[in-house]
C-alpha cells in the first residue's frame, strides 16, 4: 500500500479507501491481508491480467509510427549476478541517458525472478526455460577460462597440466548451494576436481582469485578485465549460453521491446570479449 501510494503521488489511506470502493463496486474481494502484506485473490488476479491488456493497447497506442512520446513507466531485468555486475551494469548508463523516463529495474543476484509469475520483465537465463507463457531465445554463447593471480603463481610456479591443479587451492560454487546445473564447471574438466574455498557468489570467486588465494574458473568476460590475472591451459575451455526470456502478455511493450533491441545491440557489438577471443 505505501509502495503504491508513492507511486501514484498520494497517500496510503487514500490508496485503500479507492481499493475497498473498488471492491464493493465488483462485488469481489481483490486482495487479502497476510503476514507478508496485502495480497492478490483469484479474483484480483483476473482482473490484474485484464488491467494489463488495457495497459498494453495503450502502451501500443502510443508506440505507433509518429509518436514523439518518450519511454515511461519502468522495466525489470533479471539477470545473473557475474554477467549484471560486469556486463550488463557497464553499458546500462547509455540505455538509462537514452530514455530519461523509464526507470529501470536490474536484479543481479545468484537466484532469477520469475518470468512466468511476471516477477521479471525480461530475464536472462542460464538455460533454456521449458513452459509458461513465454517468448524464449538464445542470447548469446559465452566462454570459461582458468585464471590465476600473477602472485600466486609467483608462489606457486606455473601450472603445466590439469594433473597440475590437482595440488593447487581451486575456488569455485559451493555444491549444495547451487543455483543451476551449468555451474558445475570443474567437473567437465577433470571428474575429481574440488574447490577447497567455496563461494556461491562469481563475485566472491574473483576478489578470491585477485586476492592470491587460488585457480577459478571464470566467465572471460570477468578474468580478461583485470591485468593482474593470468589464462591457464590454453585447451581447458568451457562454453555456456544466456537465453533472453520475456512473457507473452509484456513481449510487446514498447519499453520492453527497447530494451531487448538495446541489450542485443550491445551483445553484438561485444560479442568476440564475451567469448574471450
Amino acid at each position: 500500500m505505501a509502495r503504491a501510494a508513492v507511486a501514484l503521488g498520494v497517500d496510503a489511506t487514500t490508496v485503500g479507501r479507492r481499493l475497498r470502493r473498488l471492491e464493493q463496486a465488483i462485488g469481489q474481494t481483490l486482495f487479502e491481508q497476510t503476514r507478508d502484506g496485502q495480497t492478490l485473490t483469484d479474483a484480483g488476479d483476473r482482473l490484474l491480467l485484464k488491467a494489463e491488456a488495457i495497459e498494453r493497447q495503450v502502451m501500443e497506442i502510443e508506440a505507433q509510427p509518429g509518436s514523439d512520446r518518450p519511454l515511461s513507466g519502468s522495466i525489470r531485468v533479471s539477470v545473473s549476478e557475474g554477467f549484471g555486475t560486469w556486463f550488463v551494469a557497464h553499458h546500462l548508463p547509455a540505455f538509462a541517458a537514452e530514455h530519461p523516463y523509464l526507470r529501470v529495474d536490474l536484479v543481479a543476484s545468484s537466484g532469477f525472478l520469475n518470468p512466468s509469475r511476471r516477477e521479471a520483465d525480461v530475464a536472462i537465463l542460464l538455460a533454456r526455460p521449458r513452459k509458461g507463457p513465454l517468448y524464449t531465445k538464445k542470447l548469446t554463447d559465452y566462454a570459461l577460462r582458468l585464471y590465476a593471480s600473477r602472485f600466486y603463481l609467483e608462489q606457486t610456479g606455473p601450472v603445466a597440466g590439469v594433473e597440475d591443479l590437482r595440488a593447487r587451492t581451486l575456488i569455485g560454487y559451493v555444491p549444495d548451494l547451487l543455483y543451476a546445473p551449468e555451474l558445475r564447471y570443474l567437473s567437465e574438466i577433470a571428474p575429481d576436481l574440488d574447490p577447497r574455498i567455496r563461494s556461491t557468489s562469481i563475485n566472491a570467486q574473483y576478489r578470491l582469485v585477485a586476492a592470491g588465494g587460488g585457480i577459478a574458473m571464470l566467465p572471460c568476460f570477468i578474468g580478461d578485465t583485470d591485468p593482474l590475472l593470468v589464462r591457464l591451459l590454453d585447451e581447458v575451455r568451457v562454453t555456456r549460453s544466456f537465453w533472453l526470456v520475456t512473457h507473452a502478455d509484456t513481449r510487446p511493450l514498447a519499453r520492453v521491446k527497447a530494451f531487448v533491441s538495446w541489450l542485443e545491440s550491445v551483445i553484438t557489438a561485444r560479442h568476440d570479449r564475451l567469448l574471450g577471443r
